[in-house]
Formats: structure tokens, C-alpha cells, sequence
């Protein structure tokens, strides 16, 4: 998977603070929050490959060098070069992802052009491809290592399905109640994998070490030229090796890029190429045997080690599941930073831990679309078809936009158009040999893609036209002074911090509470949150002060988009500075708008339906108070009505 997985990070973890971890355990940690993915792909992807190449159920022995020389190259070429080397270097402030590259294409003080309206669509589309392949990626792993039942016993066959259902729903069931609890052995299981897929490999490569001609790109390439229109296909189905490349980008604002790179080319990369050079000597050496055909990594294993390989398979899978789901609520929470989403209930299970936090609908809507990829496809080569177009596209995407900020960091533009240029065209072969599975079950990842971009899109144009209007309706802090002055209302004792969205003008909470009632804390605090492009907010930009009036003073917190948006601890912070007076902020109280959107269509920007469509996710959205922390029985809404 590919998502920002990362299962026990600390919130609040300064960039440097990985520095000074040691490279033996972050490295055994990365493991299995990083490579759970790619590390299961030997389960299903030189299978897959192979039946592609062999329609008759015989393959030739030109066919299985050529198709685990592709694999092999496949992993030098778009891992070890174009992730843990080029892609990891375009970091934002140390993070990675897709949601961090995008923030650094589109600040949002930029200056709107088309090339980066562009990029903005191409983006969420990036991000969004991740939901879908987060509902592709639990179902074919756990279901590939379910499968190895039926080489053991048979007439298990119609159990796999079954059994797969109920792993995932448990697994989906326990994310409420937090997972550090099995966080802990991510690292450990996932290393005893790699060492037994890499024994497994020996064996096949001694029964047939001719296997490894296959090292040399001739092969592939001269099988692949020689191929004819299942070329395409065949290419399809060895990408499903690299798939999982992308968490080394997502996951390397926790572990750091040194880690990454030590674990994938120590460990990882020799035991996936000598796993995956063991299948393929097997197939040469049993090209006619149907087990071997359909499952050759379990092949490879003596009979007496069937189930125990099943169980490790499956607590791998299971991994991986993890880090994909964990990355999915990780993500979610950057996009609601970003202003990409609605505000949604995001639940801290394990203290202050980014990677131990639980979307409770994102946790559901992950369960549903899981399931149904496993009880609609029943098989991991009916999913495989589903499972590689959603990544080879967020590929392209990836390559897109590292290119864009290559550029915008003004490195040379013929090394940058070359190499990015060179790895686009490969990005590209892949994307389009998956698209030849777009219609056996390709659709699903992109269907769920194109629904989530357009709602993204949506509430993200929605909330600039609502500025807008904000702007419009809300009262000039100048013109709010001056009738202060001249008509004063009373004052009342205590604090009154007043929330808004914006730093500019006074928060209609606050005129409406004045114009209304005609009184007045004895301290106003005037409160806009803001998210900044960068992961954390830095120590000296954390906060903005302003005195506007005897009593009023304006603070903008500033919060990076990997940070929890506390407001009091944030206003508790500013105090402890001494850049706001000191105040008992257990008995202020906190004032916010309970807004009331009106669809009307009368506004350019959005048709009358998508403005209902936004209508609707405002209405559902949390409310801020929960949001940002603050306790509910300081809370007072008072309510706004917005026409658009």
C-alpha cells in the first residue's frame, strides 16, 4: 500500500527528533509499517504473470526468465531508483506522501494559474486512488495467503472466501479499541518473513540455477519484443511486484529516508529477488505442474511446512492490511488539514501516537469496500486485474508532480525533463498494460477514486466561495471599534474567546452576540485557526498577536497539517510566552458560529446541485468545538444563516 502508514509515530515528533533514533531498530521498524505490501507481492505476482503468459497452461522456459528478469528490473528501476533514491528527495519539511508533495505544487498562498489548478486536480486524484487501492489491498493479500490452503488440502477451496471475510472483519472490528498492541511486532514478523522468502528462493534457484540469466535486462526484453499482444498483458501482471513502492515516499516523515533505504537494499530487495528467482527456477524445473503454475511461492515449500508458511503468509498480509488502514486514517487527517475534506471525527486510541488514531468512517467505509472486492472477485487473479491500475496511475501521478517541484526548486531542467522523463515513460508502459484489466474489475479502485476527487473538489471550492461570502457579511474591525466606542456595551466579567475561520474582519459570532444582547466580555479574544502547507508548524510562527481594541486582542494559530489542532492547548502555549495576558482558560468561554448554508445558485463557482452536494457535507461535518478540542461545556454556538 500507499498510504502514510505510520503505526506509533509521535504526534508531535520534531523532524530531527528521527535523527536521533538508532538506524538498527528504525530500520527493523520500517519493515513492517513500509514494506508490508511489497514484501506479501511474491504471493501472488509471478502467478499471475505466468498464467498471463501461458493461456494453454504450459509455459515455456523463454517465458519465465523473461517474466522474472521484468520483475527483477521492475524493482531496481522503479524502487531502489526511482523511490529510495530520486522520489524520497522531494520531501516537504521531511515529509512524504502524496498530500505533502501536493501542498508543496499548491501552496495556498500561490498565485492561482492553470498549470497549478492542474495539478491540483491531478493530485486529488492521486490521493484519492489511494482509497482504492485501500479497499484492494487487505482483500488480495489476505486472500493470497488464504489460498495456500488449497495447495495443502483442496477441498478447502470454498473455505478461502469465508475465511478471508472473517480475518478482515475482526481486523477491521479491533482498529476502535487501537493496534500498538500488535504494532510492536510489525518489524520482527515482517524480518522473518523476508529471511524465509529468501531460504524459500535457494531451493528453487538450486533446482534450476539457470534462472539466473534472468539478471540480465536481455532477457525481458528480448522476450517481451518476441511476445506479440500478451506482452502487455504479461507486463501488467509483473507490476504487481512494485506495488507497495509508494509507502517508502509516504512513510519516510517518520522513519527518515537512511532507514528506508538501509532496509530495503540489506534485507528487503535480496529477499524479494531471491524469492522471486526461486519461483522461476521452479517453473523451469515443473513447467507442467498446475500447483506450481497457480501458486509457486507455496510451492516451493516441503509439504510439512504448508500450514506454518500459511500462518506467517497471513499474519504478513495482515500487516500489510494494517499499515494500509492505519495509512488511510493518517491521510484523511492531512486532508482535512489541507482543507481537502470535512472536518471528521478523528479518535487518538493510543495517547499521541499520528500512527494510533481511528477515522471511525473511514474505518467502515474501508471494511465495506474490502469486503465486497473479496466476495465479489472470490480470488487474488480475479483482484489482481483490480489492484494494479490504481497504483500505476498514482505512479504517474507521483512522477508528475515531483517533476513540477523539481522544477519549482530550480533544478536543472534538462537532468530534471531527462530522468523524470525517462521514468514517466516507464510509469506510462505500466499504466497502460493495467489498463487492458480495466474492465475485469480495473473500474473499482478508479470508481472509488473519481467519487472521493469530486468530493474533495467540491467541499474545497465550496469553502472558498463560503470565504467569500464570510468576507462580505462580516463586520470591518475598524467600523466594529468605532461603535464600540460610540455605543459601548456592557461589560461582563471573564474571558470570551471567539473562533473564526479567518484573520480578517470579526467573526459574526461575535457582532451577532453584540448586536443582540448589547454586552461584551471584559477580555475578547478574537481566535483564527489556520493549517499551514508545512508537516508542523514551526516554534517561532506558531502564533500571531495583534491588540486591536482596550480589552479585544486578535491571535491566529498556525498549525502544520500533521499536527492536532488543539486550541487550548495552542491559547495555553501563547500564554505561557507571555504574548497574551494569562487568564483561567477553564472558565472562558469559547464562541462559534453554527452555520446554516443555503443553496440559492445565484453565486459563479459552483452549479445549485454541487452547492446542495456542499450544503450537505457542511451540515455533516463535525462541528468545530469537537474539532479543536475544546471542552463542551464552554462551548456556545450561535447560529448563522449563508446564502450561496
Amino acid at each position: 500500500m500507499t498510504a502514510t502508514a505510520k503505526i506509533g509515530a509521535p504526534l508531535l515528533e520534531a523532524p530531527g527528533e528521527r535523527t536521533k533514533r538508532a538506524l538498527g531498530p528504525a530500520a527493523l521498524a520500517c519493515m513492517g509499517v513500509v514494506f508490508g505490501d511489497i514484501g506479501t507481492s511474491p504471493l501472488y505476482t509471478l502467478n499471475v504473470a505466468a498464467r498471463s503468459a501461458s493461456p494453454s497452461g504450459q509455459i515455456t522456459p523463454e517465458a519465465v526468465l523473461g517474466i522474472v528478469s521484468l520483475i527483477f528490473w521492475s524493482l531496481i528501476i522503479v524502487i531502489s531508483f526511482k523511490y529510495a533514491i530520486l522520489i524520497m528527495r522531494a520531501d516537504n519539511h521531511g515529509e512524504g506522501g502524496i498530500l505533502a508533495l501536493l501542498a508543496l505544487v499548491s501552496p495556498r498562498r500561490a498565485k492561482r494559474n492553470r498549470w497549478r489548478a492542474a495539478m491540483v486536480v491531478i493530485g486529488l486524484v492521486g490521493a484519492t486512488l489511494l482509497y482504492g487501492d485501500g479497499t484492494i489491498t487487505p482483500a488480495i493479500s489476505v486472500l493470497s495467503a488464504i489460498e495456500g490452503l488449497k495447495i495443502y488440502a483442496p477441498q478447502l477451496d470454498r473455505a478461502v472466501v469465508p475465511l478471508t471475510v472473517v480475518i478482515l472483519a475482526i481486523l477491521f472490528l479491533i482498529q476502535r479499541n487501537g493496534t500498538s498492541f500488535i504494532g510492536g511486532i510489525f518489524g520482527p514478523v515482517m524480518l522473518v518473513w523476508f529471511i524465509i522468502a529468501g531460504a524459500l528462493g535457494v531451493i528453487g534457484i538450486v533446482r534450476s540455477p539457470v534462472v539466473l540469466a534472468a539478471l540480465s535486462p536481455l532477457a525481458a526484453i528480448t522476450y517481451l519484443w518476441h511476445a506479440g499482444p500478451l506482452a502487455l498483458v504479461v507486463i501488467g501482471g509483473a507490476f504487481l511486484a512494485v506495488t507497495g513502492g509508494e509507502a517508502f515516499y509516504a512513510d519516510m516523515g517518520h522513519f527518515g529516508p537512511l532507514p528506508i533505504r538501509v532496509a530495503w537494499f540489506g534485507v528487503a530487495l535480496p529477499a524479494l529477488t531471491l524469492n522471486y528467482f526461486g519461483q522461476g527456477g521452479l517453473l523451469l524445473a515443473e513447467p507442467n505442474s498446475p500447483d506450481v503454475l497457480n501458486s509457486p511461492f507455496y510451492a516451493l515449500a516441503p509439504q510439512w511446512a504448508h500450514v506454518p508458511l500459511i500462518i506467517l503468509a497471513t499474519m504478513a498480509t495482515v500487516i500489510a492490511s494494517q499499515a494500509v488502514i492505519s495509512g488511510a486514517y493518517s491521510m484523511t487527517q492531512q486532508a482535512i488539514s489541507l482543507g481537502f475534506l470535512p472536518r471528521m471525527r478523528v479518535v487518538h486510541t493510543e495517547g499521541r501516537e499520528i500512527g494510533q488514531i481511528y477515522v471511525p468512517f473511514v474505518n467502515w467505509a474501508l471494511a465495506i469496500g474490502a469486503l465486497t472486492a473479496v466476495i465479489g472477485f472470490g480470488s487474488s487473479d480475479a483482484l489482481a486485474g483490480a489492484y494494479g491500475i490504481a497504483v500505476s496511475l498514482l505512479m504517474v501521478i507521483t512522477t508528475l508532480l515531483a517533476t513540477f517541484v523539481a522544477l519549482h526548486w530550480k533544478h536543472n531542467p534538462f537532468v530534471v525533463f531527462t530522468v523524470n522523463g525517462s521514468l514517466l515513460a516507464v510509469d506510462l508502459l505500466f499504466f497502460a498494460a493495467t489498463s487492458t484489466k480495466l474492465f475485469d474489475g480495473g473500474w473499482f479502485p478508479l470508481l472509488i477514486a473519481f467519487v472521493i476527487a469530486f468530493l474533495m473538489l467540491t467541499w474545497r471550492k465550496g469553502e472558498e466561495v463560503m470565504d467569500a461570502v464570510r468576507l462580505e457579511i462580516r463586520e470591518r474591525t475598524s467600523i466594529f471599534i468605532e461603535r464600540l466606542r460610540s455605543d459601548p456595551p456592557l461589560r461582563i466579567p471573564g474571558t470570551a474567546i471567539v473562533l473564526g475561520r479567518m484573520s480578517k474582519g470579526v467573526p459574526l459570532a461575535l457582532s451577532h452576540n453584540v448586536n443582540c444582547n448589547h454586552v461584551l466580555h471584559e477580555r475578547v479574544l478574537l481566535v483564527a485557526a489556520n493549517m499551514t502547507e508545512a508537516p508542523r508548524a514551526p516554534d517561532h510562527d506558531r502564533f500571531v498577536v495583534a491588540p486591536i481594541a482596550e480589552g479585544i486582542t486578535r491571535l491566529e494559530l498556525r498549525f502544520g497539517f500533521m499536527e492536532e489542532p488543539n486550541i487550548p492547548e495552542r491559547i495555553a502555549e501563547a500564554m505561557a510566552t507571555g504574548r497574551i495576558e494569562t487568564f483561567d482558560l477553564t472558565r472562558a468561554i469559547y464562541y462559534t458560529g453554527h452555520e446554516t448554508i443555503i443553496p440559492s445558485g445565484r453565486r459563479p463557482g459552483l452549479p445549485r446541485w454541487r452547492e446542495a452536494l456542499f450544503a450537505f457535507l457542511h451540515h455533516n461535518a463535525q462541528r468545530p468545538g469537537a474539532f479543536f478540542k475544546i471542552p463542551g461545556s464552554q462551548i456556545m454556538e450561535i447560529g448563522v444563516e449563508f446564502e450561496i
